[in-house]
């Protein structure tokens, strides 16, 4: 059975954005720092679904791709050299008499710490899939739940399917560069950023609402048309469709987390000003944190990351005066390579 029971100041459970840049933050606070992901890398999940995705609502960055971005945040987690483990999923969590905290993975390797930080997202993420029978026929060749290389959809004709900031953001992505876009969603009102909705409804892209999608046909695993259905009246429209992009969210599942005894709320931890938990030494920060007027954005996040590093180190050393601390004070170290 794996061991690692050297101690730790900060446990940061979660590589992706916001877990990359508080491990940063808890390197400039001069903590112990071990970042453990589930996935095979780090990023989360904006290189797995967004990798050619423009990223605009980060502050000083006008516009990056989700891969460049994600680049960027490994490179600057990395300054002040944390322990990093990868294809880990932490199961289990036990405090110890001494007020540590210790940590078992899903391979039984253990991880001793004195605080910990959850910045899972919203878990293991599972796109939903389209709940249509024949939808398994074209998974993989004509139907995509995310979007990896934009130019696979040269030239075609490419129905999206959803009504949330991924099916808008594609519709405008694609735009000049697929042949023809068509967004079908089922409500009457969109529910993504109103600034990139405006864009869509003024594109060439075709929108479809109130409707939904009810049947695909094709052969060999490429589909060839779709058939969509107003969802009052019921009327229906069939045209020619090369491929679909399902946008209908995430399922999520925190897995054993959900079991330790934390306040949950909505499926996400209850914390308060503090980013702490019900259960004192553990914080969590991005979206999976909950407390009142939360801002749903990676923005969001990197503001939680640095309060709850903040809070964990006066938990470790309660009597010591907590310093403002500001990068311009590590220059030299944030130089080195």
């Amino acid at each position: 059975m794996p061991q690692d029971t050297e101690l730790y100041d900060v446990t940061i459970v979660g590589g992706g954005p916001v877990g990359l840049f508080t491990a940063f933050y808890s390197g400039m606070r001069e903590m112990k720092t071990k970042v453990i992901e589930f996935l095979p890398f780090l990023g989360g999940k904006v290189p797995y679904f967004y990798p050619e995705k423009v990223i605009y609502d980060i502050g000083g960055i006008p516009r990056i791709t989700g891969e460049a971005f994600t680049e960027q945040l490994i490179d600057q987690a990395k300054t002040f050299d944390p322990t990093i483990v990868l294809n880990e999923q932490v199961m289990h969590m036990e405090k110890q008499p001494s007020g540590h905290i210790m940590l078992t993975s899903n391979n039984g390797a253990k991880h001793l710490t004195k605080t910990v930080i959850l910045a899972t997202g919203f878990g293991s993420l599972k796109s939903v899939k389209l709940a249509l029978p024949e939808a398994t026929h074209y998974e993989g060749t004509s139907l995509h739940y995310t979007i990896r290389k934009m130019s696979d959809f040269e030239g075609k004709n490419v129905l999206i399917s959803g009504g949330g900031n991924s099916a808008i953001d594609w519709a405008n992505e694609l735009e000049g560069i697929a042949n023809s876009i068509s967004v079908v969603y089922r409500k009457s009102a969109f529910s993504g950023i109103e600034r990139n909705i405006s864009k869509m409804m003024s594109s060439s892209v075709d929108v479809y609402q109130p409707y939904q999608l009810t049947s695909l046909s094709g052969e060999n695993g490429f589909v060839s048309s779709a058939t969509i259905a107003h969802t009052e009246s019921g009327s229906q429209k069939e045209f020619p469709v090369d491929s679909v992009v399902v946008n209908h969210g995430f399922e999520i599942d925190l897995g054993p987390i959900s079991e330790w005894g934390l306040k949950m709320e909505d499926g996400t931890i209850v914390v308060d000003g503090k980013m702490e938990t019900n259960i004192p030494g553990i914080f969590a920060v991005g979206d999976i944190s909950n407390y009142p007027h939360k801002l749903k954005l990676i923005a969001g996040g990197f503001h939680d990351g640095p309060i709850a590093v903040n809070s964990a180190k006066l938990h470790i050393s309660p009597k010591e005066e907590l310093k403002p601390l500001y990068s311009t004070n590590h220059e030299p170290l944030l130089g080195k390579k």
